[in-house]
């Protein structure tokens, strides 16, 4: 059953300040048209979002179930690099899906690529920026520069470096993307509380907030990269702020979200990594296990592109 919010009473403060958001949103925002041709109510820059990551709790979110393998393993394709949705595909994740068919590269002008290759997306800007693309099957080993190893191996030497910064936005390859990145920028902050040990925060910037689909799992996967670097550098995760600039609800999404924000939020999981790994490329699905994960019922919503 769908538990309805109390005025006194908010389960997990963190949820709700996401669901106020996406309430202000729809009562407060503009109406504008935008490339789906579906339309949004919009707001820009919003207060940032934080979540604690401290203790293993996982932000993923409990006013509806949040796909956390399509999180984890699209997580996971961008650490390693890869532009090949088909590795998304056989492991049964499809959010790619209408971005990379035959029919949308064509409509985008991408009429020589192959079906599936999503070009230099956020894993190729990560670890090959400045790399020439050619397709989603090509070997990039030592091309272009390493953002993430380089983030990992300053942490490790100089963890109050001021330049711990991923950047997904190269204006050079936005032509050759299916996409254009919609969270873009990213600095990690090493800092070190008189009562506890060193942690873990992030800090990252999302040009384009897609606050019933894309924002739920933006939570979840910078977190998750937030947890990982934590964990190759030895130390643990601190906090995740997210600031976000044109914030909207696709007009088709008001009557699901106006529904989802009436729930109370339950308590955020855990998130346990099951083994030691020291090489940030060697993580695996298997090697994340979510305990207390209680989400509510689904909210079907479906995707524009």
């Amino acid at each position: 059953m769908t538990m309805e919010k109390s005025e006194t009473s908010v389960g997990n403060k963190e949820e709700q300040q996401y669901l106020d958001l996406v309430k202000r949103i729809i009562d407060e925002g503009e109406t504008r048209q935008d490339r789906t041709s579906i339309g949004t109510k919009s707001i820009f820059a919003p207060p940032q979002l934080v979540f604690d990551l401290c203790n293993g709790v996982y932000p993923l979110l409990t006013t509806k179930r949040v796909f956390f393998k399509g999180v984890a393993e699209e997580l996971l394709f961008f650490v390693k690099g890869q532009t090949d949705n088909k590795i998304l595909k056989q492991k049964g994740v499809n959010i790619w899906n209408g971005n990379s068919s035959r029919s949308y590269l064509d409509k985008i002008g991408l009429v020589d690529r192959r079906e599936d290759d999503l070009g230099p997306v956020y894993g190729f800007q990560w670890r090959h920026f400045g790399a020439k693309y050619s397709d989603s099957d090509a070997d990039y080993t030592g091309q272009g520069y390493d953002q993430l190893q380089s983030i990992i191996d300053t942490i490790k030497k100089n963890p109050f470096d001021r330049r711990l910064i991923l950047s997904a936005w190269n204006p050079s390859d936005l032509k050759l993307m299916v996409l254009p990145p919609c969270h873009m920028f990213a600095q990690f902050y090493v800092k070190y509380p008189a009562t506890s040990d060193a942690q873990l925060d992030c800090q990252f910037y999302q040009r384009s907030c897609d606050m019933g689909l894309g924002v739920p799992f933006n939570i979840a996967s910078y977190a998750l990269l937030t947890i990982l670097i934590a964990h190759v550098t030895g130390i643990k995760p601190g906090k995740l702020y997210y600031c976000m600039g044109d914030s909207h609800v696709y007009l088709n999404h008001i009557d699901p979200l106006l529904l989802q924000t009436q729930r109370t939020p339950n308590k955020f999981p855990k998130l346990r990594i099951t083994r030691p790994v020291s090489d940030i490329n060697d993580f695996e699905f298997s090697d994340f296990e979510l305990d207390g994960y209680n989400p509510q019922e689904k909210i079907k919503m479906d995707m524009a592109v």
